[in-house]
């Protein structure tokens, strides 16, 4: 399908090829026919981002495909980039049976390998994919490598998050199939570390996968499960076990607010909230978690669902220091979330100041979000004046112009 086609072409082309009717799509979506009809026909160039979410899932298709938004893949793969990366994560040479070329002539050591672990963890909180796209494949090889010749507990630890890195990257590139695969390679590594806090996180980088595939159910059931079986003994457990505890909880909000069961996502949030109080900030298993962290769930959560709450959405966002956020990724997530309830509580001009913050602190990242440009193609569509700074992100974010 062209990448100028309209998220009308789109979704008549997606739901043709599903032999669905508008009505039947309709029904399966949750969403009037008429709004399918008037996509359909171009009349319309865009729908509110629970509508989208809707449609999307009801056609089977990941987000960003309805959109049309740009992938990291699309950007980086004149380089190798990502496709590297596929084939490092999809490895070959661990399937049985199957003849390869000879392992890595000189593999780095131990420490320089795990510094190298660190670096890479670095780059992707700070929103640096096209570095990050071009270093992972050789980690990923040189991890593999090192866990031969020196398979300790601490090698298969740290392989386990090169892969989470993997996951999280291919992901946000839209290949989850390529994530799910880094997450199986994850979760073996951890039982090689013997470390069930890092068979937790696997388990959270498994339910955002799922959460992006569509399957929200699975997505909130994985961490739940994994949750109770991690849940610390208040007086005995440390900072790292209720971190990798309550990011579980975390991550089982989200799909649960997306199946429109928004008190237990709101009651699996305030319990990750308690646990961030006593564990006070950590980073730690790649990841950071604080009540802040919590916090900005918050946001995102009320915004979910077949009927998003953009009003609470920005009640919460009060409770958020946004310089307290230690990772800038989740600082630019959360105010993308605030950009949009500012638009949908009728604030365009504040939104549109929001989101062109966030581009100045992470004009990289901000291309690969479907959230930042199915907001601006909602503002595209309504503005009463022509503003010259909306479309020029726009053109920026490859949202296509109005005809």
């Amino acid at each position: 399908m062209s990448s100028t086609a309209s998220i009308g072409d789109r979704i008549r082309s997606l739901r043709e090829f599903r032999d669905l009717t508008q009505e039947q799509l309709a029904d399966r979506a949750g969403v009037s026919v008429d709004t399918i009809r008037t996509l359909e026909q171009n009349r319309r160039q865009s729908a509110r981002i629970n509508t989208i979410r809707a449609l999307a899932r009801a056609l089977d298709v990941q987000l960003e495909r309805l959109v049309g938004q740009a992938t990291v893949t699309q950007q980086l793969s004149t380089d190798g980039g990502l496709l590297d990366l596929r084939d490092a994560i999809q490895d070959i040479g661990a399937l049985p049976g199957v003849p390869t070329s000879d392992d890595l002539e000189d593999p780095p050591t131990e420490s320089q390998w795990v510094a190298s672990v660190t670096d890479a963890d670095t780059a992707y909180w700070r929103g640096d994919y096209s570095r990050l796209s071009g270093i992972l494949p050789l980690l990923l090889r040189d991890g593999r490598a090192v866990a031969r010749q020196t398979p300790t507990e601490r090698v298969w630890r740290q392989l386990a998050l090169a892969y989470q890195l993997a996951a999280c990257l291919a992901t946000q590139a839209g290949h989850p199939d390529w994530a799910f695969a880094a997450v199986e390679k994850q979760l073996a590594a951890a039982a090689r570390a013997s470390d069930p806090l890092m068979e937790g996180m696997g388990v959270s980088t498994l339910s955002w996968v799922l959460l992006r595939q569509g399957r929200w159910e699975q997505a909130q059931d994985v961490a739940v499960r994994k949750a109770d079986s991690l849940e610390p003994r208040f007086r005995k457990s440390t900072p790292n076990e209720y971190a990798v505890y309550g990011n579980l909880l975390v991550a089982a909000a989200t799909p649960a607010a997306r199946r429109d069961d928004r008190e237990e996502a709101m009651s699996l949030l305030t319990t990750a909230e308690a646990a961030a109080i006593r564990s006070g900030p950590v980073r730690t298993y790649g990841t950071a978690f604080s009540v802040v962290d919590v916090r900005t769930q918050r946001v995102n959560i009320a915004l979910a669902g077949s009927a998003g709450r953009p009003e609470d959405a920005l009640r919460y966002s009060g409770d958020v220091q946004v310089e307290d956020i230690s990772r800038p990724v989740h600082s630019a997530s959360f105010r993308v979330d605030v950009a949009q309830a500012q638009y949908q509580t009728g604030d365009a001009e504040g939104a549109l100041e929001t989101l062109l913050e966030v581009e100045r602190d992470q004009p990289e990242w901000i291309r690969f979000q479907a959230l930042a440009a199915a907001t601006v193609r909602e503002m595209l569509e309504t503005e009463r004046r022509r503003s010259t700074p909306l479309r020029s992100l726009a053109a920026r974010l490859g949202v296509e112009p109005l005809l």
